[in-house]
Formats: structure tokens, C-alpha cells, sequence
């Protein structure tokens, strides 16, 4: 059953980041798998069958999300986007008050916590209105290997930071395009690289991450909280006091029940 439950969420995290402004980050957040997941990967060799055990599922869903439920994903977003981004901002509103008792259950609670919460908070808006009024069309495609790698390694950052958009930091580099182009055609010269710093930066913000956690929690999980709320700003539907306006309250309410099963 926790294989299942595992490869579920990983299926969810896997299709869910296809979304403009959304990163992984923010869906194991949601998730209430965040914190477990830097564990596993960092400290892999520690315990080596117990955190396969925890981490094959969710890789192997992740695959899946990726592959087939991604394609599932846009067309809801394109024929119900409403419906569609309303249960996520659901997911993400649910998830804030076990987010907030599991951190309060740690540390004593500080009125200045909500001071790093509205930072990041900020923070996650002006990242949805760069990439609004940002440019992607103009693009070059000559770029050198050694920046590609750099672009991946920072690109990591939206992968691994809750409610930092990957695509933002693509577009402000320059190789967005480029990059969802090499994508659909598996063009290796310029994913290659790209991965090769991806993972050489997912594994330095882990560590940057955990030691943030182990040193400064209440801060570091108070900023967590922060951009994963600003990230729903990427979703929120533009509707009025109608008929879809009703239909966007029930989604998200609907959202905080889907989120509620995943935690069962």
C-alpha cells in the first residue's frame, strides 16, 4: 500500500511540474514528502534498501507522470483550466496548516517566523510577473557547452527550492526556447549538458537545503511555506462573482480533499 501511495504522489510530482511557474519542489511539499526525500538522497548509502524502498517508488511514478500523465495534465489545462488550476491552488492551500503544525510541533513559534513567510512570499509574485513580461522569442542558439552546463546547474534551484519557477531562471538565461525545442526533438547536445548541471546543482541545493533545515528550521520552513503560497498567484484562475467562480470555489475545495486522500 505505501509502495502504491508512494508511486501515486511520484506520478502527481512527475505531471504536476509541467506546470508554468510550479516547481517540484512545491508538490513534495504538498505532499508532506519534502524533508524525507532530501534525507534519502542525501544520506543514500547510509541505509541503502530503506531508502530505495522510499525513493524507487516515487522515481518510477515520476517516469510515469512524466511520460503519459503529462500529456493527460495539458489537456485538462487546456480544455478545463480552470477547473484544473483551481484544484491545485486547492493542493497547495491544504497543504499550509499540516505544514505549519508540523513545523510548530519542533520549534516554539516566533512572531517574526511570518517575516521570512512574506519575504518569500514576494519573492514568489515578482518571479510570476518576470515571467509574464519576459521575452521568449528572441533566442539565440548558439551557446557554448560550458554555459548550458551552467544553465542546468542553475535551473536546479527551481527543482529543488518550493515555489522557484525553473522556467523563469530558463527565460532569464535565455535558453528557454532552446531548451523545450531540444525536449521535444531529444536533441542531446544541448540536454546533455544541461543535465549534467542539473544534477551537479540539484545535489549542492540539497545539501544547502538540509544544512538550512538541520541549522535554521523554523526560518528555512517559514520560506518554504512563503513560496509555496506565492507559486498559487502562477494558477489563479481570472473569474468573477458567476457561475465559474462557483465552479473555482468547489475545485479547490475539491483539491483539499485529493490532498487529504494522499496523506491517508
Amino acid at each position: 500500500m505505501t509502495f502504491l501511495l508512494n508511486c501515486t504522489k511520484g506520478i502527481a510530482i512527475g505531471a504536476g511540474a509541467i506546470l508554468p511557474g510550479i516547481s517540484s519542489g512545491v508538490l513534495c511539499v504538498i505532499f508532506g514528502i519534502y524533508e524525507k526525500l532530501l534525507d534519502s538522497v542525501l544520506n543514500f548509502f547510509s541505509d541503502i534498501k530503506k531508502n530505495t524502498n522510499f525513493l524507487l517508488p516515487i522515481l518510477i511514478g515520476i517516469g510515469i507522470g512524466i511520460l503519459i500523465f503529462s500529456n493527460i495534465l495539458n489537456y485538462f489545462l487546456l480544455v478545463f483550466p480552470i477547473q484544473t488550476k483551481s484544484i491545485f491552488i486547492g493542493l497547495i492551500l491544504g497543504s499550509i496548516p499540516s505544514l505549519t503544525k508540523e513545523v510548530n510541533s519542533k520549534i516554539n513559534f516566533k512572531f517574526h517566523y511570518i517575516l521570512y513567510t512574506l519575504f518569500t512570499f514576494a519573492l514568489g509574485i515578482t518571479s510570476v510577473l518576470l515571467e509574464k513580461y519576459i521575452n521568449i522569442t528572441s533566442v539565440s542558439n548558439d551557446f557554448s557547452y560550458f554555459y548550458l552546463v551552467l544553465c542546468g546547474f542553475i535551473m536546479s534551484v527551481g527543482v529543488i527550492v518550493p515555489g522557484v519557477s525553473s522556467t523563469i531562471i530558463l527565460m532569464l538565461m535565455g535558453v528557454y526556447s532552446t531548451y523545450l525545442s531540444s525536449i521535444s526533438y531529444l536533441y542531446c547536445p544541448v540536454l546533455i549538458p544541461m543535465g549534467i548541471g542539473l544534477i551537479l546543482g540539484c545535489l549542492m541545493c540539497m545539501k544547502i537545503t538540509k544544512f538550512l533545515l538541520s541549522h535554521f528550521y523554523a526560518q528555512t520552513f517559514y520560506s518554504i511555506i512563503g513560496f509555496t503560497l506565492g507559486s498559487i498567484f502562477v494558477l489563479f484562475p481570472n473569474v468573477g462573482i458567476d457561475l465559474n467562480g462557483l465552479i473555482c470555489i468547489l475545485c479547490v475545495f475539491l483539491g483539499v480533499y485529493i490532498l487529504k486522500l494522499f496523506k491517508l
